[in-house]
C-alpha cells in the first residue's frame, strides 16, 4: 500500500470517527488487467498493522454488502441500462482502445478522447446489433454545452466546461464497470457521505458529479487530498526512498510512527504545536478544516525523529521483543542477555533496521589491532591497556557473581586498591569487549550482555593478543 494510498485511507477513519460514523472497507476489483493476487490481504494486514479498524467489509460483513466489487456486478449492469433508457447513456460498438481513435483525422492530428462517433447512431440500428449479440460497451453521455461545477471540502468550488468532458465508458463490453461508474454506485448504496482521494482525481469529479444527477442522488461531500511530493518539490516516488508502507516497515520504522507522519501530509491541528498524536488523539483533534490545499512534503528525517520518540516511548516488554525479532538471528544461538541488550538500545536506536549493525560487534569477535585502545583524553594506549587487562583479568576470571553490581564491585575495588584511572580500565574493557572504539553501552553492560564465557574468552584473547604486540 502506497503512502498517498494509506494516506486517503487514514483520513478517511478519522473522518469517519471523528463525526461518529462508520469507516467501510470495499474491495474494488473490477480492474481486471490490474488484479493481483494477494492484494486483498495486503490491505487487510496493513489496516490492522496502523489500527485502521473498519467497521462494515468483505470480512466481517454489515448491511451494505456485497464489500467487493466483483460480487455485485448485476447491481452495475442494472443500473447502466437504467441510464441508456433515460437516454443518459448510450451503447458503444467501437471495440478496442485503436478503433477509437477518429478514422478521417488529418496526417499528425492527435485525437483525444473518444470521438463520439456512436453516440448520434440510430436507435434502431443499435438495437438490432445488440440484439444480434454484438460486443458493446455503455457510454455516459455528456452534456455539450454549459459547465459543470461542484465544492470539495479542501479546493472549494471547481467548475468545468461540459464541452471538456469526454464520454466515458460505464460498463465494459465483458460486463465489468469502470472505476468511476461502480464506485458511484456503490457510495449511493452504501450511503457513503465522504469520499476522500488525491487531488489527481479533481479532474474526473465532474463526471461523477454528472453521474449522481443522472441518477436523481445527492451528490457526498468530495475531500481531495493534495499531491505528496519530496523534500525537492518532485512528486513522491522511489527516487526520494521508499514509498509503501512495507518498504518503510522493511527499512526499520515503526507503524504508529508512519501513521502519525501521514497524517501530518496536509493537514495540521490548528492551534496545536506538537507533533506526537497517538491514532486515539487524532481521532478526537482531526477536523477536515485542518487539511491544506498546498503539496506535502515528505521527509524522511521528520520520520526518523518521529520513530526516535515512539521508540523512546515503547513499554520495555513491547521493545525487548522488538529487539528479540532483530537480534535472535544475528547472534545465531549463542548465549546473550536480551533485557540489558534491550535496555541499552531503547534510547539509542533510530530504526529497527539499525539494531543488527549496531550489535554486529557482540555477534562476531572483529579484529583487534593496537590502536582500539588509544584514547588521548583517557591518556590510554595498548601497552597500558594491556598492564590493565592483566591485572583486571584474572580478578574477572575469579568472579562468582557475573551480575552489573558484581561486576561494578570488583571493578570500583580494584580501581580503589591500585590508584587506577577509571577512564582508563573502563575503555581497556569496552575496547576489549568490543573490538571497537564506539559502542552502544559501556564495558559493564557489554559484559552483562555478551555473559561470562563469552565475555572471558573475548578477554583472554585480547591479552594474547596484545602480548604478542608488545614483544
Amino acid at each position: 500500500m502506497h503512502i498517498g494510498n494509506l494516506r486517503s485511507a487514514l483520513y478517511e477513519y478519522l473522518i469517519a470517527k471523528s463525526k461518529g460514523g462508520s469507516f467501510i472497507l470495499r474491495i474494488e476489483d473490477t480492474d481486471r488487467a490490474r488484479y493481483l493476487e494477494g492484494a486483498v490481504e495486503i490491505i487487510y494486514r496493513t489496516l490492522k498493522q496502523c489500527g485502521l479498524k473498519h467497521d462494515e467489509g468483505p470480512d466481517i460483513g454489515g448491511p451494505n454488502g456485497p464489500y467487493t466489487q466483483s460480487h455485485r456486478l448485476p447491481v452495475y449492469q442494472t443500473h447502466a441500462r437504467q441510464l441508456l433508457e433515460q437516454g443518459d447513456a448510450y451503447p458503444c460498438f467501437c471495440g478496442s482502445q485503436e478503433e477509437e481513435s477518429a478514422p478521417d483525422a488529418e496526417p499528425g492530428t492527435e485525437v483525444f478522447g473518444y470521438d463520439r462517433r456512436c453516440r448520434d447512431m440510430d436507435p434502431a440500428e443499435a438495437r438490432q446489433r445488440m440484439e444480434a449479440g454484438q460486443a458493446y460497451a455503455i457510454r455516459q453521455k455528456m452534456p455539450l454545452e454549459g459547465q459543470t461545477s461542484f465544492t470539495d471540502d479542501v479546493y472549494g468550488t471547481i467548475t468545468v466546461q461540459n464541452k471538456e468532458l469526454e464520454d466515458q465508458i460505464l460498463l465494459k463490453s465483458d460486463g465489468y464497470p469502470t472505476y468511476n461508474f461502480a464506485n458511484v454506485v456503490d457510495d449511493h448504496l452504501m450511503e457513503i457521505t465522504h469520499i476522500v482521494r488525491g487531488s489527481e482525481y479533481l479532474s474526473s469529479t465532474p463526471k461523477y458529479c454528472l453521474l449522481y444527477q443522472a441518477f436523481g442522488w445527492e451528490i457526498p461531500h468530495f475531500v481531495h487530498l493534495p499531491l505528496i511530493v519530496g523534500e525537492d518539490g518532485r512528486k513522491l516516488s522511489k527516487r526520494h526512498g521508499s514509498t509503501g508502507f512495507d518498504d518503510l516497515i522493511g527499512d526499520g520504522y515503526l507503524p504508529q510512527a508512519i501513521v502519525n507522519m501521514i497524517a501530518f501530509l496536509g493537514w495540521a491541528p490548528g492551534q496545536e504545536t506538537r507533533e506526537i498524536f497517538s491514532l486515539e488523539e487524532l481521532e478526537t483533534v482531526f477536523h477536515i478544516q485542518g487539511i491544506n490545499k498546498a503539496p506535502a512534503v515528505f521527509s524522511y528525517d521528520k520520520l526518523k525523529w518521529m520513530n526516535e520518540q515512539y521508540i523512546r516511548a515503547l513499554p520495555a516488554d513491547q521493545w525487548r521483543e522488538y529487539v528479540r525479532a532483530k537480534a535472535d538471528p544475528a547472534f545465531a544461538g549463542q548465549a546473550y542477555d536480551l533485557d540489558k541488550l534491550a535496555e541499552v538500545l531503547q534510547p539509542r536506536v533510530t530504526r529497527l533496521s539499525d539494531i543488527p549493525e549496531m550489535i554486529r560487534f557482540l555477534t562476531l569477535r572483529l579484529p583487534l589491532s593496537e590502536e582500539l585502545f588509544l584514547n588521548k583524553r583517557a591518556k590510554l594506549d595498548a601497552a597500558r591497556a594491556a598492564d590493565l587487562l592483566q591485572l583486571l583479568v584474572p580478578r574477572l576470571h575469579a568472579l562468582e557473581e557475573w551480575t552489573e553490581d558484581g561486576l561494578h564491585q570488583l571493578l570500583e575495588d580494584t580501581i580503589q586498591a591500585h590508584d587506577l584511572h577509571k577512564g582508563q580500565v573502563m575503555g581497556s574493557l569496552r575496547a576489549g569487549l568490543a573490538a571497537q572504539q564506539v559502542t552502544p553501552g559501556g564495558a559493564i553492560e557489554l559484559a552483562i550482555i555478551l555473559g561470562r564465557e563469552e565475555s572471558l574468552q573475548r578477554l583472554d584473547a585480547v591479552l594474547r593478543f596484545l602480548r604478542e604486540a608488545d614483544e
